[in-house]
């Protein structure tokens, strides 16, 4: 009933809010801002247009909405997971607002209606984004402005860039499949971030707290640098070529890093493994750490390869370290490019310490989706996640597996 509650709070709300968002929304677009609907698939950093004109404040009022169908089996060696039957997941629901607040700079608020984690509306987080200095002074740094964003607030950082394809609780329009990667570096916390784009490259540095939760409390004076570099290319009209390698380093006044762990919505696949709110994923949870990510992304006309290599190193005296592999290939057809099929292959190994045994998790994924309309898409995928490794002996991830059918219906607009 709870997920029914605050459903209906969101019908309510939109219904409050849908002159707001359908008035004047022909004439009027938000500036430099990823689309909610398909024309968002691969598309990382959003736009840069410099020269957009501003016509007065503008609001947009959206949503998400995802329900799974979820037949997964499991096992282990000792026979001691729980027995789970093939059902719905609970539906998720995001609110956003997006207001165009003058030329060049826009604010963006998200929030989790329904959400696997917590079971009350909350805010996620939300950022202002700066993309013009107009609005102190005409022709501020107009010409530095042309190639520079800057983004401050209390949202995801812009580490790697499997962020941009993973599923954000009901936002799931934009991963080609329904689980995220298994080491999903993700977090929400108070940050700034300078981005330069100019033709092709890609430049980012920025900096947080790393703290999910925020106190003043003195017993934890930790901060974080994260930067990413790259470039994106389009050397021929069928040809998109995209190299980006980040890195995050925190440092040791922290007494809990969040990188691998501040996804505060939950995993999308219930009651597997362990059976908490975050199944089927990894955290190294590790106090304080660096970790980088490279990213290619290929795509030839309607066949598209993304990847991921990972790796993160334990900051205190007692090392360790795990290792994040990652592929994406998918096929895109239709003459608007409708349907998909595609695989994903993604392996975590390393061990917590020097002085402990390795680990090893592995999940292959098979699927596809069909986009109705712009807004609405719906998937089906074969999942199957194995653990191994000596680390994992005497423990309830022993011979652990789980496997079976997906279903995902997701609509945002």
């Amino acid at each position: 009933m709870k997920a029914l509650t605050k459903n209906t709070t969101f019908v309510i709300v939109m219904s409050l809010f849908a002159g707001v968002s359908v008035m004047g929304q022909a004439k009027k677009n938000l500036q430099n801002f990823r689309s909610v609907d398909k024309s968002g698939i691969n598309v990382f950093e959003a736009p840069k247009t410099p020269n957009t004109e501003f016509d007065g404040l503008y609001v947009w009022v959206g949503g998400d909405f995802a329900l799974q169908f979820q037949g997964l089996t499991q096992t282990n060696s000792g026979d001691s997971l729980a027995d789970i039957s093939s059902n719905f997941n609970l539906p998720t629901a995001n609110l956003n607002i997006d207001v165009q607040l003058e030329k060049g700079l826009r604010m963006h608020l998200r929030t989790y209606l329904s959400s696997r984690h917590h079971t009350e509306a909350y805010v996620k987080g939300g950022y202002m984004q700066i993309d013009n200095l107009d609005f102190i002074q005409e022709g501020l740094l107009s010409e530095l402005m042309e190639s520079v964003r800057i983004k401050v607030g209390m949202d995801q950082i812009n580490y790697g860039d499997a962020q941009f394809r993973r599923s954000d609780n009901a936002s799931a329009l934009y991963n080609p499949f329904v689980g995220n990667y298994i080491m999903d570096s993700f977090t929400t916390e108070p940050f700034m971030e300078v981005t330069v784009l100019n033709s092709g490259f890609i430049g980012v540095i920025g900096a947080t707290n790393g703290r999910l939760n925020q106190s003043v409390a003195s017993t934890d004076d930790g901060f974080v640098v994260f930067g990413k570099l790259g470039f994106d290319i389009q050397p021929q009209e069928d040809l998109r070529l995209r190299l980006t390698g980040s890195l995050y380093n925190s440092s040791d006044k922290g007494t809990r890093d969040y990188i691998y762990g501040g996804d505060r919505a939950g995993s999308r696949y219930y009651a597997v493994a362990e059976g908490s709110d975050f199944s089927g994923r990894f955290n190294p949870r590790y106090a304080y750490q660096t970790a980088f990510q490279i990213n290619p992304f290929v795509k030839y006309q309607g066949l598209e390869f993304f990847g991921l290599i990972e790796q993160v190193n334990n900051g205190a005296d007692a090392g360790g370290g795990f290792t994040q592999l990652g592929g994406e290939l998918i096929y895109r057809f239709g003459a608007d490019e409708n349907v998909y099929l595609g695989g994903r292959y993604n392996t975590v190994t390393g061990e917590q310490t020097d002085a402990a045994s390795e680990i090893e998790i592995s999940r292959i994924n098979f699927g596809g989706g069909w986009f109705l309309t712009e807004n609405v898409l719906t998937k089906l995928e074969y999942v199957k996640q194995s653990y191994d490794g000596d680390g994992y002996n005497g423990s309830l991830y022993q011979g652990a597996e789980f496997s079976g059918i997906m279903v995902e219906a997701v609509i945002s607009f």
